[in-house]
């Protein structure tokens, strides 16, 4: 699948048109679905090799916060043969009451994959929780950029930005 065949699939199975209010608070007249494009095995299997390709080979472990991001680290690990961890959004209350999931090693390099920015702040504070367990975080990969200021925020915050698609990328229409 070529990349702007794979930018069609994924705007034909998870572009929804409506109002909508999105986890920034902002309001929309589209949402991206990400469970309808992270659910389709296609389009999975070829963004986990894309992401694959843009990890830096220092790159110890990639890291997905929860819940849209794991299927995408898990299938990007896949492909690169790097281990994963998962970040919870919470630290969890109960068992090993652990915030990150998974085997890792303080000092180790990890790219945090992330589905959807609008805002940026959900991916902040997964690389804050990261940092906070003692790894650095080489780059954030998102699969779309809504071209809302998330990229800037990341960035702002000191971080590596890359971005496999843009919402003009996937032929959609801005608000307004």
């Amino acid at each position: 699948m070529t990349r702007e065949q794979l930018a069609a699939r994924i705007a034909e199975v998870a572009l929804l048109r409506g109002e909508f209010i999105l986890r920034s608070g902002r309001k929309s007249n589209y949402y991206l679905d990400k469970y309808r494009f992270e659910t389709q095995p296609d389009c999975l299997l070829e963004l986990g090799k894309i992401i694959a390709q843009r990890v830096p080979a220092e790159c110890d472990r990639l890291a997905g916060p929860e819940l849209g991001a794991v299927p995408l680290a898990a299938s990007a690990a896949m492909q690169c043969n790097k281990p994963c961890i998962f970040i919870r959004n919470q630290k969890k209350e109960y068992g090993s009451a652990k915030q990150i999931e998974g085997v890792y090693n303080a000092g180790e390099k990890v790219v945090l994959i992330e589905d959807i920015v609008t805002s940026g702040g959900q991916v902040i504070e997964a690389a804050k929780s990261i940092r906070e367990a003692g790894l650095e975080v080489l780059k954030v990969i998102v699969v779309i950029d809504r071209e809302e200021g998330g990229r800037e925020a990341i960035e702002s915050a000191g971080l590596k930005f890359e971005a496999l698609f843009t919402t003009t990328d996937l032929g959609i229409q801005k608000d307004g």
